[in-house]
């Protein structure tokens, strides 16, 4: 078996996140997973957004997460459990992963994100 490689805080990108939460799957997964109060294993996730999700394409999207540095991958006999690293992350860039998942809990939701900053005033005539 090929070993798991997980990128060091320090080589974790904004874009290399933002990639691996465009796609909508992903960005559920590591939602899940980040409220998660134990490891969880792939197979918790055949099942998503009101649909089957394969294997294979499940093990795709783990391993964007994992390439990405968003999540920690063990191996555990046939299982992969996986974690997430949201804490380390969060230490390196303040509030970019809230921001994103409150943005894909409003989504998800069918409403948009609650603004938090003000609108500039308008200027008088």
């Amino acid at each position: 078996m090929r070993p798991l490689t997980h990128p060091s805080i320090e080589d974790i990108t904004v874009e290399g996140i933002l990639h691996a939460l465009s796609d909508p799957v992903r960005a559920a997964i590591y939602a899940r997973l980040t409220c998660a109060d134990r490891a969880n294993t792939c197979s918790a996730f055949l099942q998503m957004q009101d649909r089957a999700i394969p294997k294979s394409t499940l093990s795709q999207h783990f391993r964007a997460l994992r390439e990405a540095g968003l999540i920690r991958s063990e191996r555990r006999g046939v299982e992969m459990l996986n974690t997430s690293r949201f804490e380390e992350i969060e230490q390196r860039f303040p509030g970019l992963l809230p921001a994103i998942l409150k943005a894909h809990t409003a989504q998800s939701a069918g409403k948009p994100p609650t603004a938090t900053r003000k609108a500039p005033a308008a200027k008088a005539g």
